[in-house]
């Protein structure tokens, strides 16, 4: 086999072992997989259950605080991810993503009803990385929809087994939460079956998320 078939060959096997430990919100079927987000105005934890290769289910816990502190939610909820469309390309993959839930609402007032309906699109390859996050977070006589997008790309490209670094910006928006839109670098270390990213954002707040696939 040619060098350049050998060349073209590792690199689809590696395309195919990173992408879904990029940035996708479910893992592959029969996989367990873990999302933490962890920051001073907004922490969640996500673990779903991937029982076909398209859908997974799940529970999440959320905690969230206005900038000025004068709002504090939590929110536990039962949670519904499907892959809608994906697109393999050589070398690159494009999917779009439905991400949803519904649960319990507390803080600031009774405990109520709310659902959390939001979709996903990602395109990356080995080396970049682009995504955009609309989510509503929606309950009577609440509006806490957060709305965000991200651009990354990888200092090298690294083997399967090897810790790759990555540079990520985000940009969110929080309704009703900040009247500022928070921009956060963070460095990201892929392997494998996980990563873990940290920055910090333009309001100087630090920021700590992780994924775990199992």
């Amino acid at each position: 086999m040619h060098t350049s078939t050998l060349r073209t060959c590792a690199l689809g096997a590696l395309l195919a072992a990173a992408l879904p430990v990029q940035a996708a919100p479910m893992g592959f079927k029969d996989s367990w997989m873990a999302m933490g987000d962890a920051g001073p105005n907004w922490r969640e934890l996500y673990v779903n259950y991937a029982y076909t290769a398209r859908d997974a289910i799940g529970a999440s816990a959320t905690w969230m605080r206005a900038d000025d502190h004068g709002i504090t939610r939590e929110i536990d909820e039962v949670t519904y991810t499907r892959l809608v469309k994906r697109w393999n390309m050589k070398h690159a993959q494009a999917n779009v993503w439905f991400v949803g839930g519904i649960g319990a609402l507390r803080g600031d007032g009774p405990t109520r009803l709310m659902a959390t309906p939001g979709v996903q699109l990602d395109y990356e390859t080995t080396r970049v990385y682009l995504g955009a996050t609309h989510r509503l977070y929606r309950a009577s006589g609440i509006n806490h929809d957060v709305s965000s997008a991200r651009a990354g790309f990888s200092f090298y490209e690294t083997d399967y087994d090897q810790t790759q670094p990555w540079l990520v910006l985000e940009a969110r928006r929080m309704h009703d939460l900040s009247g500022r839109t928070e921009l956060t670098p963070m460095l990201r270390l892929i392997n494998k079956r996980y990563f873990i990213e940290a920055g910090m954002n333009n309001m100087h707040q630090a920021r700590f998320n992780f994924m775990y696939i199992f």
